[in-house]
């Protein structure tokens, strides 16, 4: 088979990493929905940060007073290119944090599992395409 069988471990590498990320997004979204709780917060500014072609993304910060009576102010993890009325500077929002890691949170309405799905989905085509390659080379040789 040689080495060019090497040149199939950028495509695995790269969808392993997309594999991990979207596990982790999915097992993330699924202990802020088993163990999370609920709380009213305020959306109290944006940060913003820019995207590798210079578009700018909005995160929004939310501030709220957890169960335990600590004041908690923590940046949403997903930014957007704009902002809806819904989320605008001094909007009333609800959060669904872990108690014992309140910056682990979601905005019910900004913060969506999509985006871990995509990175599962993408993650799972390549890695197992690449390993079906692999195992069709080494089985026909």
């Amino acid at each position: 088979m040689g080495r060019e069988w090497l040149f199939s471990l950028i495509p695995l590498t790269i969808g392993s990493v997309f594999l991990a990320f979207g596990v982790y997004g999915l097992r993330r979204a699924s202990l802020i929905r088993r163990k999370g709780v609920t709380a009213r917060a305020r959306i109290v500014r944006h940060k913003t940060s820019r995207g590798d072609e210079g578009a700018t993304y909005y995160h929004p910060v939310a501030a709220w007073t957890a169960r335990d009576g600590r004041a908690c102010e923590y940046e949403s993890q997903f930014g957007r290119g704009s902002v809806g009325g819904a989320f605008r500077v001094g909007a009333n929002v609800t959060v669904r944090y872990d108690p014992d890691q309140p910056d682990r949170f979601a905005i019910e309405g900004w913060d969506t599992k999509t985006v871990a799905l995509l990175f599962t989905g993408l993650g799972s085509l390549v890695t197992v395409g690449t390993v079906t390659v692999l195992l069709v080379r080494l089985l026909t040789l």
